[in-house]
């Protein structure tokens, strides 16, 4: 129980890697806000955490929208009091090459991806920095530090979520509140799953194990850097690719 009685918000806790972190924090006693935009989906899963004798509580949330991401973390304090961890997890793709990818394309994934990093995090901060303790833990990617073929603005976003994360480092570490980053690799989520399985067959073939990474193995390194363990983890960025960067 790693994590018992702490109050975790993970955004894009619906489905894929966010719902796997969902039910690991429940798993080591943390009462877990889902925060998602799929109602349907987020529901399920904090459905099924309560009826798992953990505890959940779903809020549907637009993370680009600011007066949606604070009326998140006020309903979350008015709740349980208090937020002692956040997992920035939330994200989309709008692939394209980037002579064909329209302003649409890149706006979505750009207020999705950064903007909603930078709302959420700006919205949970002062209540962390008033009692002088905090986890952060935003989502970058392995596509963040390398780039990618037709994920300019995902890549863009994903380098973004690094720079924050040593700012927000630096400027936060000073009042106890831990900010780290987790750079998956390709993931078997609902997002990877699309990509055609000659590509996925050329990705397995970089990976070392020979094998793409399962959600689980995210929200191990999410529980990580939340739990004490991590304490002493500031400004960092986990490599959870399966050694794909290599």
């Amino acid at each position: 129980m790693r994590l018992k009685d702490k109050v975790a918000i993970i955004t894009g806790a619906g489905s894929g890697i966010g719902k796997a972190s969902a039910f690991k924090f429940a798993e080591e006693g943390a009462k877990v806000v889902i925060a998602d935009f799929d109602p349907e989906a987020g529901k399920e899963v904090a459905k099924k955490i309560n009826n798992d004798d953990g505890e959940a509580y779903f809020i549907k949330v637009d993370v680009s929208n600011w007066d949606q991401v604070q009326e998140m973390v006020d309903k979350t304090v008015d709740k349980y009091d208090t937020i002692d961890i956040l997992i920035n997890n939330a994200g989309v793709t709008a692939d394209s090459f980037l002579t064909k990818m329209s302003h649409d394309q890149w706006n979505k994934v750009i207020d999705i991806n950064l903007k909603g990093v930078f709302n959420c995090t700006k919205a949970v901060a002062p209540l962390m920095m008033d009692k002088e303790e905090g986890k952060i833990i935003n989502t970058s990617s392995v596509v963040g530090e390398q780039g990618n073929i037709g994920q300019t603005n995902y890549s863009a976003t994903k380098a973004g979520v690094i720079g924050m994360t040593k700012t927000w480092a630096k400027e936060l570490g000073s009042k106890g509140i831990n900010v780290n980053a987790v750079a998956p690799g390709y993931i078997m989520t609902e997002m990877v799953a699309k990509i055609p399985e000659k590509v996925l067959n050329k990705l397995r073939d970089k990976v070392p194990f020979g094998e793409l990474g399962k959600p689980e193995d995210v929200a191990n390194a999410y529980l990580y850097l939340a739990s004490s363990a991590g304490d002493y983890c500031n400004g960092t960025v986990l490599d959870v690719n399966g050694g794909i960067s290599l």
